[in-house]
């Protein structure tokens, strides 16, 4: 009688009359049949062959059919195979001790050829549902996985762009803001200093024609002589010119802060443009000077410059100056945070500092920019978050956990660079800038407008705000 059946069926058995009975009937319904008539012979066959199922005798010589079971379920390479153990017993402790041990079924001694052939039929149908069922859950959680990492992507490219879109809105304003205040100021500034040096110079007339006058009636009359106690003339004659040497510095400042916007708020174009790095690093000195003064918690916090000789770099200026902006920021904030403890003279005995150092790489195919305090740095896990978005150690409002994940995109993903931080509890911080010196014009188009890309995202972004650092 043919079944049609094309599985492996593997005898163990020590008996050979019983060997050939199940041999010839399993033949005959079309199985191939491997045949082992020892319990270590099984092991090694099975693990060889990987038949379909194994029909088991309990009672052999050496390992018996129980020990012979446990071998195999604890191999990974066979322990998925069904046993049906074949024997005469009919105690009902050693049917549960073999189904304990993982077979799934009892075939009776002597056999009877269809109760044979119906137990195999069901448990051959029943492994290779469980096969099929392994397969579809394997390749279920292949998919999933697969979903899930396109879910991840499409979150990150989200994410992406919703932070470009904080950073162009923002840089946007901010650079319509100093533009607009940069040439508001300089025109009264330009008028204002031409004509302190007018006044100046008149000034200077005056009194040269107050002397002659002096000198020609040394004796000018009570009146004049009381009037001149009354104003201080001496004082006047020498504190006037000092005025206007504090008015004519004080219009120069105007106009390095000023000048200083125009530098810093400067548009960006569709491609790279050669700047001097130094320049985008002093106008952001200058914007943040009054938050380097001192105050009456603390003293000035001091900037050391350490510029090496760099060559201009082919750059995107303004977003670079948002990043400059945003670490020395970060700077000033973690030194004032490691001054709350501290009384002034403390302060005093062991300065603020913020060192601004760069360099040149090998070559001079890279520049190097570093930003270092000597605040109170930060713990490992802290510094491993810094790049993400939203994480800030600032309170809240004061910081929106943005200003770094923008900085590391601009260095990164706008100027092919990296964007690190060293640091450690009580030894401050130091962020390191590295790009290269000639980036190649990838053709990258203009920036989007807010507005394109908001439409284009369909209001991503409503929520966020855009403070200036993390």
């Amino acid at each position: 009688m043919k079944t049609g059946q094309t599985q492996t069926i593997l005898i163990v058995d020590d008996n050979p009359t019983n060997i050939k009975v199940l041999f010839d009937f399993l033949k005959e319904c079309a199985y191939k049949v491997l045949v082992a008539k020892s319990g270590e012979s099984a092991i090694e066959k099975a693990q060889q062959a990987s038949p379909d199922l194994i029909l088991l005798d309990v009672m052999m010589p050496g390992i018996d059919g129980f020990e012979t079971c446990r071998r195999l379920k604890a191999s990974d390479v066979t322990e998925s195979i069904p046993v049906i153990f074949m024997t005469a017993l009919s105690d009902p402790l050693d049917k549960v001790k073999g189904l304990r041990l993982g077979a799934v079924d009892y075939i009776t001694k002597p056999f009877q050829q269809e109760e044979v052939l119906a137990r195999l039929q069901l448990h051959l149908k029943l492994s290779g549902m469980t096969k099929r069922l392994a397969e579809q859950n394997e390749l279920l959680e292949q998919r999933v996985a697969e979903r899930t990492a396109k879910l991840a992507q499409s979150l990150k490219e989200l994410q992406q762009t919703q932070l470009q879109l904080v950073q162009k809105e923002k840089m946007s304003l901010l650079g319509q803001l100093m533009a607009g205040l940069g040439h508001e100021i300089n025109n009264p500034v330009n008028f204002i200093s031409g004509n302190i040096n007018l006044a100046q110079e008149y000034v200077e007339a005056l009194l040269q024609h107050l002397q002659l006058y002096r000198d020609a009636f040394p004796d000018p009359g009570e009146e004049i002589q009381e009037h001149a106690e009354e104003i201080d003339l001496e004082y006047l004659q020498e504190d006037l010119p000092k005025m206007i040497g504090t008015l004519k510095e004080g219009t120069d400042r105007l106009r390095q802060i000023s000048s200083s916007m125009r530098v810093f708020s400067r548009a960006d174009t569709s491609a790279k443009v050669a700047c001097n790095i130094h320049e985008g690093i002093d106008s952001t000195l200058i914007i943040l000077k009054h938050r380097l003064k001192e105050n009456n918690k603390r003293p000035a916090i001091e900037v050391i410059k350490e510029y090496g000789d760099l060559p201009p770099v082919n750059c995107f200026p303004g977003q670079l100056n948002q990043v400059f902006m945003n670490l020395i920021a970060n700077a000033i904030d973690a030194l004032e945070e490691s001054s709350q403890e501290l009384s002034y003279q403390e302060i005093k005995a062991n300065p603020n500092q913020i060192t601004i150092r760069t360099s040149v790489g090998k070559q001079n195919e890279t520049v190097a920019i570093s930003v270092k305090d000597n605040g109170i740095g930060m713990s490992e896990e802290v510094r491993s978050q810094l790049f993400d978005q939203l994480f800030t150690t600032k309170a809240v409002g004061k910081g929106t956990g943005l200003g770094l994940s923008i900085s590391q995109q601009i260095v990164v993903e706008k100027h092919h660079g990296k964007l690190s931080c060293i640091s450690a509890p009580g030894q401050g911080a130091e962020f390191v800038i590295v790009i290269p010196v000639n980036q190649p014009d990838r053709g990258e188009p203009a920036p989007e407008s807010a507005a394109q890309l908001a439409k284009r995202q369909s209001g991503i972004c409503s929520g966020l705000s855009s403070g200036p650092g993390n």
